[in-house]
């Protein structure tokens, strides 16, 4: 029987195996804003488990910033914090706002729609190489393949380049697993994926082309544009982001459709249940597992009293899985709706920016494996990443069958 006492949602080892759901279940009903043990803070922090609790911190930057310690776990020192506020993820309005309105120009709902047709051609030609395969690594040759050619275009990254940015995007994320470089090697990529970015931008600025890069370069209506080092920020947010979560998310509906063949079934009878499927399946796999605030001012989450200074971690794990939202939400559902996850945030200023993208990209990527295999089969052990902020599996080894 879980206890509080035995309980520690910030021990990322927990997590390799999958997240310890039973253990936010106990949070949820006993102890939504937890006083959790943090060895890098002596005084631990509180664990947010409920959907309405964490909705609540970021709707309120005012109460919670990102800005003063940034918005990942860990802790850094002030020279790291300095340099992580070019980002505008640890940034709060009004200097977020100016910068968000900026990059917005190329994620509008609009703009990312017109991407479907090319976005479709590029998920019918991944799952025809996977098949012709037959065995195969499913997060390299399928999750990772398609996010990472869909940002090479959204940002005009040539093809010889992309495997530049998986690595490096994959050293951003692993920072705190050892197995893929750690701290040393997170550093020498956000180096190195600078550098590249400042070399494009510049390019971009001196021969204007119609791609987002330029959109990001070039002032707005009103004169306001990026400055270099704001770009070279949104680049690496922007790469990271869409390629992580995105690969993550693929990976974690094919291992939930073996879990649950009933709904594989479902989604191979109607295909057109791959929207609200790309919804739920962010709900289930939760890719983006948590993220920090710090408390302006005392203040008060959920009854509890908590301090300015304060550290405090918002677990989207725990509320994609609450009872008072989400009916049955132990069940993996693909036509949930409506859904209200917080697979992209729980709303606010920071509000993912590449929502709409990441779910076309899920949405086409899992209509074309329903329209093209018979079933996708899981032949080994599913390794996961170690890490406080992200649900990634990071090897799937598949056999699947042709339709």
């Amino acid at each position: 029987m879980t206890t509080l006492e035995s309980i520690d949602v910030f021990d990322q080892e927990r997590y390799l195996d999958g997240a310890p759901y039973d253990d936010f279940t106990v949070l949820r009903k006993q102890a939504p804003v937890f006083h959790n043990v943090d060895p890098e803070v002596p005084e631990g922090h509180w664990a947010l488990t409920r959907h309405a609790d964490i909705v609540y911190v970021a709707r309120h930057p005012e109460l919670f910033s990102s800005e003063q310690k940034g918005s990942q776990p860990q802790e850094f020192d002030e020279v790291a914090i300095d340099v992580q506020r070019r980002m505008m993820i640890h940034q709060d309005p009004p200097k977020h706002s100016r910068v968000r309105t900026l990059v917005n120009r190329g994620f509008t709902p609009r703009a990312v729609e017109k991407l479907r047709p090319r976005i479709a051609a590029e998920c019918e030609q991944i799952v025809d190489d996977a098949l012709d395969k037959g065995e195969f690594d499913l997060v390299r040759t399928i999750a990772a393949e398609l996010p990472l050619v869909v940002i090479a275009e959204l940002m005009g990254i040539p093809r010889a380049d992309r495997r530049h940015i998986f690595e490096w995007s994959r050293a951003i994320a692993g920072q705190t697993d050892h197995e893929h470089g750690g701290a040393e090697r997170t550093r020498n990529a956000v180096v190195e994926m600078s550098g590249y970015a400042a070399q494009l931008g510049a390019d971009r600025r001196r021969c204007p082309v119609d791609d987002t890069v330029t959109k990001m370069v070039s002032p707005d209506d009103k004169g306001n544009q990026l400055t270099d080092e704001e770009f070279q920020a949104f680049f690496i947010l922007m790469t990271v982001a869409g390629n992580e979560t995105t690969r993550y998310s693929i990976a974690g509906g094919v291992e939930a459709f073996a879990q649950f063949p009933d709904q594989w079934a479902r989604l191979k009878a109607d295909p057109g249940l791959a929207r609200t499927a790309a919804e739920e399946i962010v709900r289930w796999v939760s890719p983006t597992k948590v993220f920090r605030r710090t408390a302006v001012t005392d203040t008060e989450v959920g009854g509890q009293v908590i301090r300015a200074g304060d550290k405090v971690m918002a677990h989207l794990t725990s509320a994609n899985r609450d009872e008072s939202v989400f009916t049955d939400p132990e069940s993996f559902d693909i036509g949930r709706d409506p859904n209200p996850h917080l697979g992209f945030g729980g709303g606010g200023p920071h509000f993912c920016i590449g929502k709409h993208l990441a779910v076309l990209e899920i949405e086409l990527m899992f209509k074309t494996l329903a329209e093209r295999a018979a079933r996708i089969e899981i032949t080994g052990p599913t390794p996961r990443l170690r890490s406080y902020q992200f649900a990634g599996i990071v090897e799937m080894p598949v056999r699947i069958v042709p339709a």
